[in-house]
C-alpha cells in the first residue's frame, strides 16, 4: 500500500471516528447518570483513537515531504543548470501572470 493510500485511509478512518464521537456526545447529552458516564468513556476512547490516527497520518505526510525535499535536493545537485532554467521559466510565467492584473 502506498503512502498516499495509507494517508487517505487514515484520514477517512479518523473522520469516521470523530463523527462517531459527535454522535456519542449527542447521546450523552440526552441521557443522564451512569449511562452518560458510559457514553463519556466511549467518546473519550474514540477521540483517543482518532488522535492516534491523525498523528500517524501526520507522520506519513512529514515523511513524504522529507522524501520530496531530498529528491529535489539531489536533482538540483545533479543538474544545476537545468534547475536554474526551470526556476527562470517559472519566474517568467509568474511575472507574466502578475503583470496581467
Amino acid at each position: 500500500m502506498s503512502n498516499e493510500q495509507q494517508s487517505t485511509e487514515l484520514l477517512d478512518e479518523s473522520q469516521a471516528l470523530l463523527k462517531d464521537a459527535e454522535q456519542l456526545l449527542a447521546e450523552a447529552a440526552a441521557s443522564g447518570g451512569a449511562e452518560a458516564q458510559a457514553l463519556y468513556a466511549r467518546v473519550a476512547e474514540r477521540l483517543r483513537l482518532a488522535k492516534g490516527q491523525l498523528l500517524e497520518a501526520e507522520q506519513v505526510v512529514i515523511n513524504r515531504a522529507k522524501q520530496a525535499a531530498k529528491a529535489t535536493d539531489t536533482y538540483v545537485h545533479d543538474h544545476p543548470w537545468q534547475a536554474v532554467g526551470i526556476a527562470a521559466a517559472v519566474g517568467v510565467l509568474v511575472g507574466m501572470l502578475i503583470s496581467r492584473r
